[in-house]
């Protein structure tokens, strides 16, 4: 299973985001997004590349801060889904 991290949009290009999450900077695709996106943003995306939900900053942070615990207790960030 994996574990979809929220990643902040650092740019938006056109269909295209790209996102940061613990570091990683990489492009995802936004074909399957209908809401309006700026950058500042988190988006929850698939193992593909896609993104397919928009999450409140408050939520995203939340999560951030408890999957930052896991890592630093020993867990691997690949079961996270946020490795290069």
């Amino acid at each position: 299973m994996c574990l979809a991290a929220p990643s902040r949009i650092v740019e938006l290009r056109d269909g295209v985001a790209v996102v940061e999450c613990f570091g990683h900077v990489r492009e995802a695709s936004l074909l399957l997004m209908d809401e309006e996106l700026a950058v500042g943003d988190y988006l929850l995306i698939q193992a593909g590349g896609f993104a397919f939900e928009k999450v409140e900053r408050e939520r995203a942070l939340e999560a951030l801060d408890l999957m930052r615990e896991v890592m630093e207790q020993g867990g691997d960030a690949r079961a996270l889904g946020v490795a290069a």
